[in-house]
Order: C-alpha cells, then structure tokens, then sequence
C-alpha cells in the first residue's frame, strides 16, 4: 500500500498541534531532503523522498514534536546522500542532526539472519534509545512504512525483514506502550510470512462479523442505554480483533477460530478515573462476570504505563470482553511514550509516570548490557524482558515492583538493587520465611534478609526469570571466579616456588615479565588465573620463573616430572579452608572430611577437585602423580562436609528413628537415608549425614555404635 502524500498535506496534519514556526521548520527538512535525494528511486519506481514525507505523516498521526518530524524527514541523508553530519547540524541545530546520526547508526547495519549479528545491532539500539528514545519512535515508523510497501521486495529480502520487525521492533513498540504501531507491525509481519493464512484468516472474520452485526449492535446499544440512565459520560467502541493476535491464539493457545470470535469486545472511555470504575460497577449490574478475569490497571499499571480496567462478563449467551479507561490513558494505550511529546504542553501526570517507567526499563537495559559479556547473552536477558505478564508484589515499605509472571524472591532482590541481590540470603513473604526459588504471586509483601559477604548461589541461574537478575548473577559469579583462580593460581605458584628455595617477592620485575610475555597472556595476574583455573602447570610456571628456562610443554611421554615440594610432611601444602567457593571442588567419589590426608588434581578451565589421598581416582603413574598438589586442612573449620556411612542393623521396629536420633544427639545433620538391602533378620542402611572433620565424625559413629541392634558401621569411600 503506498500513500498519495505532498508536504502541503502533511503541513494541514501538522497545524493541528503545531504552530507556524515549527511547521515552517518541518518544510525546511522536507525540502532539503528532496533535493539530497534527487534522482534516487524507491523499488516501486518512486521518488525516493516519498519515504520520509511517509515517516513523518506516521509521526505526525502520533502527534510527535518538530524535530522527531524533522529527523523524520532527513533520516536517510547520512547514510544514502554522503552529507555529513556536521552539515546536518548546521543547518537544523545539533538536536535534529543527533537524531539522525541515532537513526542512521541504526539503519547502517540491517538485522542480518545469523544471530550474533542481530544482537550487536539491538546493543547499537539500546544505546540510541538511552540517549534520546525519539530515535527509536523514529525508526519504529520507518519500519511501518517499509513494512507497508514490501511488496517490490525480493521474497528473501521480505521473509527477512518481516520476521525481524516480529522479533525485535513489534516488542519494543509494546514495551513501549504504542499498542497501534505494534497491531499494525504484528499483523503486517504475519501477512508477509504466511500470506495464505493471513487471506484465510481474513475472510473468515469478515464473514463471521457481517453474521454477528445485529448482536453487536444489540449489546452496544444496552450497554449505551445503561449508562445513559446512571448519568455516567462514555462512549463505546467496538475492539477489533487483530490476524496476528488470532493466530497466535490458534497456535499457542490451541484455541478454535470460533472460540476466540465468540467472545465481543469493546472499549467504554469515559472523562475521570472515578468514572471508569462507576461505570465497571454499571456493566456489573447488567450482566455477570466471570471469576478471575476482572484486572485493574488503573491502581497497578503495567510496566509500559498502559492503564485500564478489564472485566469479561457474561450476557445473551456470550462472553463480552470490556475495558474501561480515561482519554489520556486511550491516547497512552494507543501511542505510549510517544504520548509524552503529545502532551508536552500540559505536562499530564499521567504521562509522566509512564515516562518514568520507560526509563528505568531503558536503564535496566543498560545495565544490562554493561554486565553481558557478549551480544547474544544480552539480548537472550532482553528478550525476555521484552515479552513480560507482570505480577505485582510490594516491599514492605508498600512500594509495588512489577516483575514477570514466574518471577521469584530472587528477582525480586535484583530488581530493588543489585547490591541487595548480591547479598540476599533469605527472603520472608507475607511475614513467613519462604523458599528463594518459589515464584511470587500478585499480592504477597516480600521481604529480603541479607548479609554482609554474602555471594550469588550459581543454583539461582536454575529458576530466576528477569534478565536483570540472570544478567547479575553471571556477572557477580564471574568476577568471584576471577578473584578465586588468582588467589588459587597465587597460592600454587608459591608452592611451586617453594621447592625451588625461592619466593614470589624476591622474583625481579624482569623475570616476571619475560614470563608473562613468553606465556603471552596480558598480565601476571592474567597468568596467575590461568594457573588457579587449572589451565596452565604452576610448577611449570615457576621453573620459568626461576632458572628463565623456555618451558613450553609438560614432560615428553615416560619422563617424571618430579614436581618440588609436594611431599608427605605437608612442608609446603597449600592450605585450604573449605569454603573455597567456585574453584575449589570437594570429590563426590570419596567425600574427603578435614582431617583427611588429600590431594587436590587440576581440572582444565575448572580449577581444582580435592580427593582423599587413597582415593582409587588418583592416577597411579609417576608421571601424572608428579602433579598432584599436595594440601593440608586449615584449623576451626566450622563448615559441614557430607559423608556416607554404611551401617548393619538387627531387624526391629523404630530402628531408622534410633539412628536418626543417634545423629542428631552427636549434633550431625541427615542429608539422606535409605535402606538398601534386608533379609529376615538384618538390614542395611545407607546414609550421608553431614559434619564438620574427622573429629565429629568419630563422634557421630560412636553414638550409632552404641546403638544395641547396630552390628557393624563403616565410612563408604566410592
């Protein structure tokens, strides 16, 4: 479809809501566009300035202000002509030349299938957004247009184009609250991907609407006639039902065609807020409405400031489908932020709230963005950012945070501050202490317990839904794993160094260096990772170090590398403490306790697993046992360690709750319990309790051995 449009009619549309300056200033842009463009054609066979002049009515429509209408119109001018920016800036003031620069940088890079390509350009979008959101109102409405005369275009280039502005444009128009330009965006991306389904779809409303106009009508006219006779202003409309919208439904929701036609729409707008929820109660008198469908987003709006209340009722054997709001919250419903320009003049608060709102959502996306190590990751946390059903819970301030439906305490704690999820360890909701990984529901008042050196749990990544927090947690968990293989890499190195008779601090700057570059990594402490990461040999490393030797490989096949310092005595044992965090992994297989002799073998990129030392999973050649590092327990461990216990009873009744309560009496925790195998007269059971050391251990077995029907107890080593 391509619309007849002149400057001349565009400035008629304009004198609507702007004044003669302004509107003078807007032919200026269109001008010089047309004289830019000169010559060049569209694939229609147009001139090329029919684009712009088709951009600027649509902003126009929005009632946007002059210099989004003016970028508008020079849009393509950088980017197509080779006039400069600065030429821009000079002739309509650096504003209007930013907003073109914005929208070319844009434009520049076109969404490309392959995926890491998308998401550098949408990181490019969020950028332009956080300047200036006019920007991307601005290239909102230059895809509308191109969306609406695809037709010239190639299939490919077509198929592309439409699953992109479903992709990426149609959710950012709903985010930001413009429920027109995203209906019309959605539909038109449908039509092009599925043209057979969209003409089907097509009829079959026509025809469905023609047979159901009388009822319509029917219902509108009672609906009217209620409100006239409460003396409630408001007038009805009916509420179209889009192709894309009934698709999806079909599709996702696995709904008929006539399951969703059956239900009648319509939207009463009224003058005041007060009024809205007199005339709910009204179309409440006349016909029943359904349980659980009733929302009220005037006291709770969503996250893109969109206000209404919605009741479904039901009346002449059908659902009626009814929203209700204010003309101020219409005109947001329909145009969102970029109502924010239309009601400049009278600063409505209304608007200002939704601004708000549309700025913390921009910010959280450069948050975001700042915390994502690469485009992919980031735009997989926005995406899901970009297609929330909010729930909306308080704090206990009785401030309400909208999050996503699904969303946990967790999510809840990120979204407050990313210091507060950081430290989170806790969370009460309703006053009771609950589960940080239980999703929330709409309502509840939830509560946050932190504390001092507290760290993200890597198991939160399992169940938190909001990019905010996902995005965070990875971040945070990146920066300890760095932290961690430094002082793990440090410690080895010293080791290492050790058995060489040398110590880090005596090493000249010189030697360090030579090392760090013949290793070519960026820094020490880079090198110091590595090592703490399991990916480079620390004895290696400080045989460089020492003798300056040009060691590249580990020993050649059948050579022992005796590494120093590694011996019995514990001379020069790395300490551990227990608490090592991401990079220090204690053995499934043999569960090693303090008090254990264990040795600690590096895992490539992993750091470092510890085993007991008679564990059967050591290696045995004298080659590999030369890289163990050999590790000695800290003293006042108070961490719990999990260890499995095999014990043989006497078959009696209440026997399991005698060794459960055997282990509490020794101040032991039971993870598990199980019985493997019984005949008539003995069972064996197996459980995994949880102690601090060797000590406690003891004392745990001491209480079960006393147990009258316990025959034999023993620690299981896998």
């Amino acid at each position: 479809m391509s619309e007849v449009l002149t400057v001349d009619g565009l400035a008629d549309q304009l004198s609507n809501y702007l004044d003669t300056p302004r509107i003078n200033q807007v032919r200026r842009a269109y001008f010089y566009a047309e004289q830019a463009h000169e010559g060049q054609k569209r694939r229609s066979g147009e001139p090329y300035v029919t684009h712009p002049l088709a951009v600027a009515s649509i902003l126009a429509e929005l009632r946007l202000d002059h210099q989004s209408l003016m970028a508008a119109m020079l849009h393509d001018v950088i980017e197509d002509t080779g006039i400069p920016k600065d030429a821009l800036s000079e002739q309509f003031g650096d504003e209007v030349a930013e907003l073109v620069d914005g929208v070319s940088k844009l434009t520049q890079i076109e969404f490309r299938t392959r995926a890491e390509a998308q998401a550098e350009n949408f990181q490019k979008m969020t950028l332009a957004m956080a300047k200036d959101i006019r920007v991307i109102l601005v290239k909102l409405a230059d895809r509308l247009h191109n969306m609406r005369t695809l037709g010239p275009l190639p299939y490919e280039k077509r198929q592309r184009i439409a699953n992109e502005t479903l992709d990426i444009y149609a959710p950012i128009a709903n985010r930001l609250g413009m429920h027109s330009l995203c209906t019309e965006l959605e539909d038109l991306g449908f039509s092009s991907l599925y043209p057979m389904r969209s003409k089907y779809i097509s009829k079959a409303v026509a025809k469905l609407r023609g047979s159901h106009q009388e009822i319509i009508e029917e219902i509108r006219g009672k609906l009217q006639q209620k409100l006239e006779d409460r003396g409630l202003p408001g007038r009805i409309v009916g509420r179209e039902k889009h192709l894309n919208s009934i698709y999806n439904k079909m599709k996702f929701r696995q709904k008929s065609f006539h399951e969703i036609m059956d239900v009648y729409a319509f939207r009463i707008i009224s003058d005041t807020e007060d009024n809205c929820y007199r005339i709910l109660g009204a179309v409440h008198s006349m016909y029943k409405p359904l349980p659980g469908r009733f929302k009220d987003y005037i006291a709770m709006p969503k996250a893109n400031g969109y206000q209404s209340l919605h009741t479904t009722l039901f009346g002449m054997h059908v659902n009626i489908e009814i929203q209700i709001r204010t003309e101020d919250m219409d005109q947001i419903a329909n145009n969102g932020i970029a109502a924010h320009w239309m009601y400049k003049s009278d600063q409505s608060s209304l608007v200002e709230v939704n601004q708000k709102r549309i700025d913390r959502w921009v910010k959280g996306l450069m948050e975001m963005r700042e915390r994502a190590d690469d485009s992919l990751e980031f735009i997989e946390h926005v995406k899901v950012d970009l297609f929330p059903d909010e729930i909306y819970v308080f704090t206990p301030r009785g401030k309400i945070l909208e999050l996503p439906a699904g969303a946990t305490p967790v999510d809840f704690a990120y979204a407050i501050h990313t210091d507060i999820g950081n430290a989170c360890v806790a969370c009460r909701i309703n006053r009771n202490l609950g589960s940080l990984s239980q999703p929330l529901q709409s309502g509840q008042t939830v509560e946050i317990i932190t504390a001092p050196g507290a760290r993200p749990n890597p198991a939160w990544l399992s169940f938190v839904v909001t990019g905010k927090a996902r995005s965070s947690i990875r971040h945070a968990l990146k920066y300890q794993q760095k932290a961690e293989s430094l002082e793990l890499g440090k410690a080895l190195l010293k080791r290492s160094l050790n058995g060489f008779g040398k110590k880090l601090a005596e090493l000249s700057e010189g030697q360090i260096e030579a090392v760090v570059r013949h290793n070519q990594m960026p820094s020490f402490d880079d090198l110091l990772s590595e090592i703490g990461l399991g990916n480079r040999m620390a004895y290696l490393v400080a045989r460089q170090l020492v003798m300056g030797e040009d060691v590249t490989t580990p020993a050649a096949d059948g050579e022992v590398v005796e590494a120093p310092g590694t011996d019995a005595s514990g001379r020069h044992a790395v300490t551990i403490r227990g608490t090592e965090g991401l990079l220090v992994k204690f053995a499934s297989c043999c569960k090693p306790i303090p008090g254990d002799p264990v040795v600690g073998i590096m895992d490539s990129g992993r750091g470092m697993v510890i085993h007991s030392d008679t564990c059967r999973k050591i290696p045995s050649d004298a080659a590999m046992k030369g890289l163990l590092t050999h590790l000695k327990w800290a003293k006042n461990i108070t961490d719990e360690f999990s260890v499995e216990l095999r014990v043989e009873l006497e078959r009696q009744r209440g026997i399991i709750a005698e060794v459960a309560n055997a282990v509490a009496m020794a101040d032991g925790n039971i993870e598990r319990i199980n019985v493997e195998e019984q005949n008539a007269r003995l069972s064996i059971v197996s459980l995994v309790v949880h102690v601090n050391g060797r000590r406690h251990l003891a004392r745990v077995m001491r209480r079960i051995r006393n147990i009258r029907a316990a025959t034999h107890i023993t620690r299981v080593r896998h």
